[in-house]
């Protein structure tokens, strides 16, 4: 049996898979700002699974930022109280095993790679956009890390093409200014229509107005759109994955779709024969939604 564990901002959320098939899922919520309390409820969610289950299981651990490959130490996290821990160590004391930890996004990709909607694709590049950017890179179903533990830190780059009033960008929690996440994630979509209206509304509600007409609405989108191509656009050329899927929160709004590959076309370079130039990288909705970083946690054991 494969336990993931999916720790997040707010909630920490379990899952126990024998093969693909879950046998029991629990969550509770994050204790923000406590490291300790933090690693006491990790080590409480896999106790309740293994309790329904009724067996004892391999576990995966999905978290907002990496390990250090060389302290072995949490870094890049926007839950900043982990930044600096030794989170590895202190799970495998707390639960007598080893754990697997890795990005939430590489998790997330590892997932719709493996049984989701990129499943039999080579090169998956696996996007999060909710209340951050993230991302995740596999290959052949593998997650790709890197020697630093940074592969896949899309949300971190500067947004490319970038016009006048996209430089330099807003602050961001990492330091610099202007980074894609400050642009892509949910709450840069409300920051981005209440620059153009005046109105501060959640960004899918902004969408949901967008669908129905609401002028404001669909001039925001369009701008929102228009930076995602762009950002996407980038590691196409640099990438050239065979699937670009999109998780978290704004995923599920159904006109990036069809929008941004019909935009991004502009960034990339020629691709395809002389009858078709159009980039071939298919943009698709995550198949197992807000479940995809915690089943993939699950599958850092093969």
């Amino acid at each position: 049996m494969r336990i993931g564990i999916d720790l997040g901002g707010t909630k920490i959320e379990g899952i126990a898979l024998d093969g693909s098939h879950e046998v029991a899922r629990t969550r509770v919520e994050t204790p923000r700002d406590d490291y300790a309390a933090t690693v006491h409820a990790i080590a409480s969610v896999v106790a309740e699974l293994e309790r329904t289950a009724g067996t004892r299981g391999t576990v995966g651990v999905g978290i907002p930022g990496t390990l250090s490959p060389a302290s072995g130490l949490v870094k890049n996290a926007n839950s900043t109280w982990l930044i600096g821990q030794p989170l590895g160590h202190d799970l495998e004391h707390a639960l007598a095993r080893e754990v697997r930890i890795a990005n939430d996004a590489n998790c997330f990709a590892v997932s719709e790679a493996t049984d989701g909607a990129a499943a039999g694709a080579e090169v998956v590049f696996g996007v999060i956009v909710g209340t951050g950017t993230g991302a995740g890179i596999t290959v052949h179903g593998r997650v790709l890390t890197g020697p630093n533990g940074i592969a896949g830190e899309w949300g971190h780059n500067p947004l490319p093409w970038a016009t006048g009033d996209e430089s330099p960008g807003p602050p961001c929690y990492c330091g610099k200014h202007g980074c894609v996440e400050t642009f892509l994630s949910g709450p840069a979509l409300t920051r981005e229509h209440e620059r153009r209206t005046g109105r501060h509304l959640p960004a899918v509600e902004i969408a949901t107005r967008a669908e129905s007409g609401d002028a404001a609405a669909i001039d925001t989108m369009t701008c929102y759109e228009q930076r995602m191509a762009k950002a996407l656009a980038a590691i196409i050329n640099v990438l050239d994955p065979d699937v670009i899927v999109l998780g978290g929160g704004l995923s599920n709004i159904e006109r990036l779709y069809t929008n941004v590959p019909r935009l991004w076309g502009a960034n990339v370079l020629a691709a395809g024969d002389d009858a078709d130039t159009r980039p071939r990288t298919r943009l698709l909705r995550a198949a197992h939604g807000d479940s995809s970083g915690v089943r993939g946690a699950a599958w850092l054991w093969e």
